[in-house]
């Protein structure tokens, strides 16, 4: 990574596009600390996209263009998949998101899976006959002697795109420190409704935010925070184009992200119930206007306890920001404990953030924005 300028929390870094796949580094990763390595667990995935963690040394990863979760013991790749599941799969379609959650009560373990249902259960058929998805789906199952069993559909989206494209799905699932369930899901294919801010627009459809529910699929009881009409009473965050990454601090319990700019503004941001993130009108810092929309947050569209908050951290030129997760371990030593970790496509970057004391901010005095733990490419 070239660093250019960094001023008001706002990034300029050599950058060519949305979305490059930064190409493979000859030598492999490098580590900017003496005291880390790299150490490859496994390969022969095809094109994975998330990963759960059933026990040490055991976990479930999710191919995109195939539909299967794999299982991967002490670094072996299972013969059979746990589970093979009908995907369309263009651009960003597939099978996207995993989370596990362990029965306290009666032992079960419920597994959590998001992804682009076919139209016909066959893989690829949006690419090759033209056949319209089934919807961006969030599925329930129980694992049972190795295997998902007991389907229950949780939540059903649309995956049609307004643009015709299969793009932004999301798909990333968490379970909070609540128990409840937390979707985040793009605006698919330039929908853009009253959750993306366009006052006249349609009716929210469940798109574009973190969506929250209880792990049987219910509404989660309390006070609204959008609004107790449907799909209002589904969000927990709104106003968010695409996301690759979201993860809980193991400290404070709050939930933080990373959104995908078009051509300008990746964010990362804290999100709070009733978040609105200010997409379409607003991407990156407001005051910077890089959608050139000439708006203020005074112009976005609130419900209930909605509010606008400025991202923490922001790139003007963007480098495909991906995955974000907290290291809730001193494994790696207790400098590195509770530190937010981000991925990028583009540069093939790992990125290592420190919080502020008050954890609801990224610190810029240690200069860590400045560095990066590893290079993946």
């Amino acid at each position: 990574m070239l660093l250019l300028l960094c001023s008001n929390y706002s990034i300029i870094n050599i950058s060519y596009s949305a979305y490059i796949k930064a190409p493979l580094a000859p030598a492999g990763p490098t580590v900017k600390d003496d005291n880390l390595v790299v150490e490859k667990i496994t390969d022969g995935l095809d094109i994975p996209t998330s990963m759960a963690f059933l026990g040490p040394n055991d976990l479930l990863v999710t191919e995109k263009e195939t539909g299967k979760v794999v299982r991967i013991v002490n670094g072996q790749i299972q013969p059979e998949p746990v589970l093979d599941v009908p995907v369309a799969n263009s651009i960003e379609r597939g099978l996207l998101g995993i989370a596990i959650a362990k029965q306290q009560i009666d032992g079960k373990t419920f597994i959590f899976l998001s992804y682009t249902e076919s139209g016909n259960d066959e893989d690829g058929s949006d690419v090759e006959d033209n056949v319209d998805p089934e919807g961006n789906r969030l599925y329930r199952y129980e694992f049972v002697n190795g295997q998902l069993t007991n389907p229950v559909l949780l939540l059903d989206l649309t995956a049609t795109p307004e643009n015709d494209r299969g793009e932004h799905n999301g798909g990333k699932i968490r379970i909070g420190p609540d128990n409840n369930v937390y979707y985040i899901v793009g605006e698919v294919g330039g929908h853009r409704t009253q959750a993306q801010n366009i006052e006249d627009g349609p009716e929210p459809n469940g798109l574009g935010g973190v969506l929250r529910i209880t792990q049987d699929g219910q509404i989660v009881p309390g006070d609204a925070i959008f609004g107790d009409e449907s799909p209002l009473d589904l969000y927990y965050a709104m106003g968010i184009r695409n996301s690759f990454g979201m993860d809980f601090d193991p400290v404070t319990g709050n939930l933080w992200d990373t959104e995908n700019g078009p051509d300008t503004g990746d964010e990362i941001n804290l999100v709070f119930p009733g978040f609105n993130s200010g997409w379409s009108l607003i991407q990156g810092l407001s005051k910077n206007d890089l959608l050139e929309n000439e708006v203020t947050p005074d112009n976005l569209v609130y419900f209930g306890q909605g509010s606008y908050a400025e991202p923490k951290l922001s790139w003007v030129t963007p480098i495909g920001i991906t995955a974000l997760k907290f290291l809730n371990s001193d494994k790696l030593g207790t400098q590195y404990q509770n530190n937010m970790f981000v991925g990028d496509i583009n540069n093939g970057l790992l990125y290592r953030f420190m919080l502020n004391e008050a954890r609801d901010d990224i610190s810029f005095d240690n200069g860590l924005y400045r560095k990066y733990i590893s290079t993946f490419r």
